[in-house]
């Protein structure tokens, strides 16, 4: 009779167990799934210049901008534009960079990157405000 019921109590105990170990597993997997399901990291960047920066100016910080996809390999994605919204409501930015990550690894690269701070060096002069944010697309 001891033997079945200390049966029965280590038959429980590794049910419990199993059943624990198999939930853990699944919220990791969840959150593994949830954050790979085609999700990808988004950096977007605005720019206000400087009242007064000339155009040339302007176009060495595009040009540098431009740059950074080939020279940092962690950048998945890269597009860019110039303000056209007819509502009034850019605050004076007036360019926007978009940047996509495959991870937060890569971003983590990027960001303190030599020729990203050797594109900070260009920008820096004529930079009167930015506006940068990131989020994972869903």
């Amino acid at each position: 009779m001891k033997n079945k019921i200390a049966g029965i109590v280590i038959l429980f105990a590794c049910i419990c167990y199993s059943f624990s170990y198999s939930n853990e597993n699944n919220d990791t997997m969840k959150e593994l799934v949830e954050q790979s399901n085609d999700s990808v990291l988004r950096h977007v960047v605005l720019f206000k210049f400087k009242e007064g920066t000339s155009k040339e100016n302007i176009k060495k910080v595009e040009e540098a901008f431009h740059a950074l996809p080939s020279k940092i390999p962690q950048i998945a994605g890269y597009e860019w534009g110039t303000n056209n919204s007819p509502e009034g409501l850019n605050k004076g930015f007036t360019h926007v960079f978009f940047l996509t990550f495959n991870s937060e690894e890569d971003r983590a690269i990027y960001l303190p990157h030599p020729d990203h701070k050797a594109f900070g060096a260009v920008l820096g002069p004529h930079l009167d405000d930015v506006h940068v944010m990131d989020y994972w697309t869903n």
